[in-house]
C-alpha cells in the first residue's frame, strides 16, 4: 500500500520559491544536496529550456546540481544563471579544467500575456530571481498555488499554479512530483468543478469531488486559450531511489502520462510540456520490477501535482479566475 509524502520525506532535495506579484511571475529552484543522476522529457511542441540536451540518456554528464522551473517565456531562462552563481559560491560543480561548472538545467513557461508589469527595463529580473530562489531552497513543506514558477500560470479554463504530491512505493521508494502548471488545455472535466485527475486524487487533497455521474460530449470537448497563446506544464518527478541515466529518462517519460491524464488535452503544437526526473541513488532497486513500479507511482504523483497546483492557485486583480473563486461558496 502506497503512502502519501511531502519533501521533507525525500531527504537531499530542497525547494526555493521567489514570487514576484507586480511582475506576476516567479522563479522555483529545486536544488540537491549532492550532485543527482538525472533526465528529461519534452513532450510538448513549443519548449523552451536550457541544457536540456545534456540530459539525454545518450550524454556524457549525468549528474546535475540543481533544476529550476521559472516563468517568463525565453527573458526567464535568466533565472538559471543566478542559481548556478549561488551554487558557485557554494563551491559546487563539475569539476573540468581546475574550475567547477555548477549544471543548473531549466525550463520556462510562458505567462508574458497575464496582465503583470513586464516594463522592466534593459535587463529581466529573472537572473537576481534565480539567485534569491536559490538561497530560499529548504527541506520542508512546499508552498503550493500561485508561488514559484507557478505565479503568473493559466490554463484554458481557471488559474494554474504550483503544486505538489508525493507518495511511497510498496518497494520503499519515495517519489515527489513539482508542476508549474500553464497548460494549454483544461484540467477540468468541462466546466468543471471536476478534476481529470481525480481518479489518482488522495483523500481531498483538491476537493475530494470525484467524478461526474456521466460524460457527454461537451465534458471531452475541446477547451484552450484562445488566440494561440504559447502554454506550457513544466516540472519536475524525484526520487531516492539508484537509477541509470536511462532509467531516469524513463522516468520521466512516464511522469507526462500523469500530465495527460490530468489535463486536456495535453502536448500540443503550443505547448512546451517538459518533465525532469531526478535521482538521488539512496535506495537500490530490488528488481527490475522496480522501476515499472516507480514510474506507476510518477504517473500517479504527477498527475495530483497538477491539480493541486490548479486546485490552491490564487487570482490577481484583472487576471483569469482561480478555482476557487468559481467553485468554492463564500460564507
Amino acid at each position: 500500500m502506497a503512502s502519501v509524502i511531502s519533501l521533507g520525506d525525500l531527504s537531499g532535495v530542497r525547494v526555493g520559491h521567489v514570487t514576484d506579484a507586480s511582475l506576476c511571475s516567479g522563479v522555483t529552484a529545486i536544488v540537491f544536496d549532492q550532485p543527482c543522476i538525472a533526465s528529461v522529457s519534452v513532450l510538448g511542441g513549443a519548449p523552451g529550456g536550457r541544457d536540456l540536451e545534456l540530459l539525454g540518456p545518450a550524454m556524457t554528464v549525468e549528474r546535475i546540481d540543481a533544476v529550476v522551473l521559472g516563468g517568463g517565456s525565453a527573458f526567464g531562462l535568466d533565472a538559471a544563471g543566478g542559481v548556478q552563481a549561488a551554487l558557485r559560491e557554494d563551491g559546487r560543480g563539475f569539476q573540468v579544467a581546475g574550475q567547477r561548472v555548477p549544471l543548473v538545467p531549466q525550463a520556462i513557461l510562458f505567462d508574458l500575456a497575464n496582465g503583470g508589469d513586464k516594463a522592466w527595463g534593459r535587463f529581466s529580473p529573472y537572473r537576481e530571481m534565480g539567485y534569491a530562489a536559490a538561497r530560499a531552497a529548504a527541506a520542508g513543506p512546499v508552498a503550493l498555488g500561485s508561488v514559484g514558477a507557478g505565479t503568473g500560470a493559466t490554463t484554458a479554463t481557471v488559474k494554474g499554479g504550483f503544486g505538489s504530491a508525493g507518495m511511497v512505493t510498496a518497494s520503499g521508494h519515495t517519489v515527489l512530483a513539482l508542476a508549474a502548471v500553464n497548460a494549454l488545455g483544461s484540467p477540468l472535466i468541462g466546466e468543471g468543478p471536476w478534476f481529470w485527475a481525480a481518479p489518482f486524487e488522495i483523500g481531498a487533497e483538491f476537493g475530494g469531488l470525484g467524478l461526474p455521474a456521466t460524460f457527454d460530449a461537451a465534458a471531452t470537448s475541446l477547451r484552450v486559450k484562445g488566440h494561440g497563446q504559447p502554454s506550457t506544464t513544466i516540472g519536475l518527478v524525484a526520487t531516492d531511489a539508484a537509477l541509470t541515466k536511462p532509467q531516469a529518462h524513463r522516468l520521466a517519460i512516464m511522469a507526462h502520462d500523469g500530465l495527460a491524464r490530468a489535463v486536456l488535452p495535453a502536448h500540443a503544437p503550443l505547448d512546451g510540456d517538459t518533465i525532469f526526473s531526478a535521482a538521488t541513488g539512496a535506495r537500490p532497486l530490488a528488481s527490475p520490477r522496480d522501476l515499472t513500479e516507480l514510474g506507476h507511482a510518477a504517473t500517479s504523483v504527477f498527475a495530483r501535482a497538477v491539480a493541486r497546483g490548479v486546485f490552491e492557485a490564487t487570482s490577481f486583480p484583472g487576471g483569469q479566475a482561480a478555482w476557487r473563486d468559481r467553485f468554492v461558496r463564500k460564507p
